[in-house]
């Protein structure tokens, strides 16, 4: 049975509720986890914040050091860690081994950055005074992280919070604790001081919420949905504590009569249904010009069709199972709902059949043409693989529409008409707008939505700043 990770070492709880750890393939039971109550709780952040002071003291570039040969350690054992996250998460194998790599690329980004950190100097402020702006990390930090990317989602909360000087706790979600509990020993391994990076376990409600409001941590970053993260803040709100949410997301992706259309489709089909639909960034509403929408629609199509599904551990498997039964119930609702309002379902739109398909929370990759705009799949936020699409008469109706969510959180356009990428870029409500492009996150580039997609940025030296004090100096002389 799985345990915490605190203090450099795996620490039991025996007298804690246990929560089982299934595989979305087939609901077999893989492991099971403690719902770290007060106690987990309040050991690992206390081990965070005797690790604290030192970490602090050890120099940046030392820190950049320890970082970058703790990630080497963890890509040593990607393979091990991708077939585990399979196992938990449901993804194909080749996404797993992806999402590890990307969770070193992170933290080797941010080791790159240790020696950058800066603070600043004003001169002549008063007769024999100048000024000094200095940055100093802010201690214990709290880290929420949800399944669906479990480690690329988790190092870009652990690389610049530890780049900075802070020590953490995270807690992933109870159904993805694995791989993380397994990164942490790994990384312990390879010379991170004990007490610098702790894992515990449970659910949001119980260990979540014990963890954010605990009175030693000084931030808290949380990826999650949109109502999630609203009550978190509510909750840290008397303390004032320092926050990051990396919410949810409705992105549009506007295709142009101008554009690559084969491209297109085939960012169209990446963007929607890699990992199963499951990605806050991912493309769920898609608008393409009328004079092109029939051709462009039926090379989607075409390449939806050809996905194929079953067990992420299966050979050339490109969409797993959903995570859990009950978001493919959600998925299910909200496509029912589609068709109740006069959308026309062009493939996909039910549970596939045939062997290794019934015990697990499969659903076929899906694509709507034409709901209501007032239709759910419109609405909400759609974590599944399910793509509505419709048709517009030119840019100013499709970024008019794309603006009308209350979500902000990624965009994109196809074309090869520079002044419609740029007013896209410019008016296109969201953190992050692609042209002719898939939607990739960058480690060089600031991330973070708009509107109701979140607060603060991850990922670019921008997120430095939201793991640091800013403190003005006077400094007299005579």
């Amino acid at each position: 049975m799985a345990e915490p990770f605190l203090d450099g070492e795996t620490v039991a709880f025996p007298e804690a509720e246990r929560l089982a750890v299934r595989n979305p393939a087939d609901d077999s039971l893989i492991d099971s986890v403690p719902e770290g109550g007060a106690p987990a709780v309040d050991a690992a952040v206390e081990s965070a914040q005797r690790a604290f002071g030192a970490w602090r003291d050890t120099p940046a570039a030392r820190r950049g050091e320890i970082l970058a040969a703790a990630a080497h350690h963890v890509l040593q054992q990607r393979d091990e860690l991708a077939a585990l996250l399979t196992r938990e998460q449901g993804k194909p194998l080749r996404e797993a081994a992806l999402e590890i790599t990307r969770f070193v690329h992170t933290l080797e980004h941010y080791a790159g950055l240790a020696k950058n950190i800066r603070g600043g100097y004003v001169p002549d402020l008063d007769v024999g005074a100048y000024g000094m702006i200095v940055r100093r990390p802010l201690g214990v930090i709290a880290a929420i992280v949800p399944w669906n990317f479990p480690t690329t989602l988790l190092g870009n909360k652990l690389g610049p919070a530890l780049i900075c000087g802070n020590t953490l706790v995270a807690k992933p979600a109870e159904t993805t604790p694995l791989t993380t509990l397994r990164i942490a020993a790994l990384m312990h391994e390879a010379g991170l001081p004990k007490g610098v990076f702790n894992v515990i376990t449970g659910s949001g409600p119980a260990t979540g919420q014990l963890l954010a409001t605990h009175p030693q941590v000084r931030k808290v970053a949380f990826t999650g949905s949109t109502p999630v993260g609203k009550r978190l803040a509510a909750l840290v709100a008397d303390d004032l504590k320092r926050m990051t949410l990396e919410l949810g997301g409705s992105d549009p992706l506007i295709v142009c009569d101008d554009a690559d259309l084969e491209a297109a489709a085939s960012a169209a089909s990446v963007g929607r249904f890699f990992n199963c639909g499951q990605a806050c960034l991912a493309t769920k509403r898609l608008f393409v010009f009328d004079s092109v929408a029939d051709a462009f629609i039926a090379k989607l199509v075409a390449k939806v069709e050809r996905l194929r599904i079953g067990p992420g551990i299966a050979e050339r498997v490109t969409t797993g199972p959903l995570h859990t039964a009950r978001g493919r119930a959600l998925i299910e609702a909200q496509v029912a709902d589609a068709l109740a309002s006069g959308a026309e379902l062009l493939v996909g739109g039910r549970r596939p059949e045939g062997p290794g398909l019934d015990q697990g929370y499969f659903y076929q990759p899906t694509l709507l043409l034409e709901p209501k705009p007032t239709a759910r799949v419109a609405c909400e936020e759609v974590f599944g693989p399910v793509l509505p699409i419709w048709r517009v008469k030119d840019l100013d109706e499709a970024i008019a529409r794309a603006n009308d969510s209350p979500f902000g959180l990624g965009s994109a356009i196809w074309t090869h008409d520079l002044a419609r990428a740029s007013f896209a870029a410019e008016h296109l409500q969201a953190g992050y707008t692609w042209v002719n492009s898939v939607n990739r996150v960058y480690d060089e580039l600031p991330f973070g939505g708009w509107k109701q997609s979140g607060y603060g940025k991850e990922h670019g030296s921008e997120a430095l700043d939201f793991y640091l004090e800013t403190k003005a100096v006077v400094m007299k002389w005579r």
